[in-house]
Parts: C-alpha cells; structure tokens; sequence
C-alpha cells in the first residue's frame, strides 16, 4: 500500500451527493451502481481537509477575498504542473467552470450569435449556448474507430468557422468525453483557424492534471503571447482535487478587452466574491497537493489497465476508445444495434449501471457511454462484471 490509501471505500450516500442521493432515472434497477457525474469517490488531501478545519475553527465566515497569496499559488501551479507561465492579476475568480463557460457567452457574443463546437462534447456546452439565445455551429470530432480514436477534421472546422460567421469556441482541453489530450501542434491550428475568422476561444481546461503516461498537456494559452490574448483559459482545483462542492474556479485572461468584457459578465450576473472555503482548499491544494495527484495518477491508470484488458478480453462486443487524459472512459456499444433508448434501458435495468449516456454529449455520442472510473478498484471490477453479464445475456 502506497502512502495514500485510495482503496479505502468511502460512504458517500447520505451526505446529498448528487451522484449518489439524487433519484436514479426511471427504470434503473434497484441496486444501480452510479458511475456518471465527473467527481470522484476520495477523500481530498489531507492537507487540504487540515486548512479547512483550521479555518473552520475561527468560527467566523463572513465575506472573504482571495489574498496575493491565493493568486500566487494558482499561477505556481500552473508553472510548476504545465510549464505555463502566468501574470496573477489577469486571474479571475468563479464559482465554476460551466458558469464560467456561460459568463462568456454572455460576454463575447450576442442573442443569435454562432457559437463553435465540437461534440461529441461535455453537453454543458451546448446548453449554455442555446440557454442564452445563441445558435451552436457544430464542427463534429472525426472518429477513426475505438483504437483510431478522435481527430480534429480542421477543413471542417475551418468551413464551419467561415461560414457560421461565429465569435466564440467552446473548446475542450483534455477533451471531455472522448479523453484526447491534443498535441501542440493541433492547438496551434486551431488557433490559427479561429485568430483568422476573429473568434474568441474559451479552453476548458479543468482536466489538465489528469494525463496518462506518454502524453503532455499543453496550455494553449502557452503557445504564444498572440493566442494567449485570444484565449480565455478556464481551470479549477476542483476537478484534480476533489472540492467540485467548494465552488471555486478560475479564468485567465491576459488580453485586458477580454478580461474587461468577462469581468463585466461576472459582475451582473450577481456574482461578486468566492467561497470562503473553496478559497482555503484551492490554496492548501495548490500549495501541497502534488504528490497526492501524482500518486492518484498511479492508481488511476491501474483503473485503466483493468479496464482495457476487460473489455478486450471479455466483452468484445464492446470497444474502449483510447484515453489519452480525464478519468472518463468513453465505451463504443454500436455493435449492440441498439437505439439510444434501447441502450440507455440496458445500461440502467440489465447492467444496473448508471451512466452518462453519450448521445447527451451530442448526435455523434449515440451508441456510446460515458464512464467514471475514479473510484475505488473494486468498484470498477463490480461494475465490469456486471456489464459482462448484461452482455452475456444478450449472447444467449
């Protein structure tokens, strides 16, 4: 046993988690194992519950601003974890990434505005753009297979781009749910592509601690002074640490029109200061954090080991698309012929999984499902054996 014991199950039923005390969907077997929201079933670090406990003990939780220090750490992190370097007076506080995504539609575009896409994709996305009166010009993901993966089709993109007449890119950095960690050469294109069309980018980027071996999360606001300007950057200890609850996020914008605009958003929206404790743990994450991450990596990617040799081996009908980031595993299930109700019937009732359904990340999702794997060894076991029975019963 490693120094951190994330075998350790932890009972969270009870606490009004969402992944576990909300009402499964309509029917879900009895006994659903819910494996579908992207937080994860650890503790946060130790280091991180001590400042909370500390700062709990003051007893006083009155209004409370993010100190030079805050900012401090947030942007030595991102120097230390992505070799970016970044001014902390171009950070901004929110109290999540999805309202960021939102303030930022809000910002850069106008009711009726094109707004680029790419599903299949963390279906936030799209609601925020049709939620606020703007119109989603999809440039799809091209798919070569499960081990082929995802690409980026930039003529198509390039073609969307132009003749959408769009201003902004919801763009997705690792890719939420298909796992692609794009290489720097990719994000430069793009880049390109969207700095000639004059369209402002937002990169998603809250799963940049989570990165399989072999690849390299590249900011792609790092790749030059120029796109830094034309990218807003939105990140959060939330996801790498498990503090989604604590509300605290972040957006990096070094262009002073953009951040100017962006402020603005914020502000009439009501939002004015953060989480006097998501403050504490963003900080104390931040500052100690990086072993606990580094060693939760490891464990993950046994989680991935277990995974892939199971599905291969086991259930051939169905194939995992390979991960490169996240810990979210996107599972190809077209060999079954099943619609999309039909599929969502299956997962629920037979395999007694409750998943996200991949046609919610857009019309070339269908057929897929989306699985959480940050969860304990046996938890991932239970839930392939299950699967392997539905399936199995399928054969028969």
């Amino acid at each position: 046993m490693t120094a951190y014991d994330f075998d350790a199950p932890v009972e969270r039923h009870g606490t009004d988690s969402l992944k576990f005390d909300q009402q499964p969907p309509s029917g879900a077997a009895e006994d659903v194992l819910s494996m579908w929201v992207a937080d994860m079933d650890f503790k946060a670090p130790e280091e991180v519950l001590r400042a909370i406990e500390v700062r709990a003990r003051h007893g006083v939780f009155g209004y409370t601003q993010p100190s030079d220090g805050y900012y401090q750490s947030v942007a030595s992190w991102m120097r230390s974890r992505h070799g970016w370097e970044i001014d902390p007076r171009h950070i901004l506080i929110t109290p999540g990434v999805v309202f960021a995504l939102a303030v930022a539609v809000r910002a850069y575009t106008e009711p009726g505005d094109a707004v680029l896409l790419q599903p299949p994709v963390y279906y936030p996305f799209s609601g925020v753009v049709r939620d606020n009166g703007r119109v989603p010009a999809e440039a799809p993901l091209a798919y070569a297979g499960a081990d082929g993966g995802y690409t980026i089709d930039f003529e198509a993109f390039e073609r969307v781009a132009a003749e959408s007449g769009a201003k902004l890119f919801l763009f997705c950095s690792p890719h939420n749910p298909v796992g692609r960690v794009w290489r720097e050469d990719e994000l430069a294109r793009i880049a390109d592509i969207c700095m000639r069309y004059g369209i402002t980018i937002v990169s998603d980027e809250i799963h940049a601690d989570f990165v399989r071996p072999g690849f390299k999360h590249v900011p792609l606001a790092s790749l030059s002074p120029e796109i830094a300007d034309n990218t807003v950057t939105l990140s959060s200890a939330s996801k790498t640490f498990n503090i989604a609850g604590l509300q605290v996020a972040h957006a990096v914008i070094s262009d002073e029109r953009r951040r100017r605009a962006f402020n603005k958003a914020l502000w009439v929206s009501g939002y004015s200061l953060p989480n006097t404790l998501g403050l504490v743990a963003t900080q104390a994450a931040y500052d100690h954090g990086a072993p606990w991450i580094d060693a939760l990596n490891a464990y993950l990617e046994e989680n991935w080991a277990l995974l892939e040799r199971f599905v291969r081996t086991r259930i051939p009908e169905l194939k995992l698309v390979k991960a490169q980031g996240t810990y979210l595993a996107w599972l190809d299930c077209t060999a079954l012929g099943m619609d999309n109700a039909q599929l969502e019937r299956f997962i629920l009732k037979d395999a007694r999984l409750w998943l996200d359904q991949g046609h919610i990340f857009g019309a070339s999702g269908s057929g897929f499902v989306r699985i959480n794997i940050a969860t304990q060894h046996s938890t991932v076991e239970r839930a392939l054996l299950q699967l392997e029975q539905a399936v199995r019963m399928l054969r028969a």
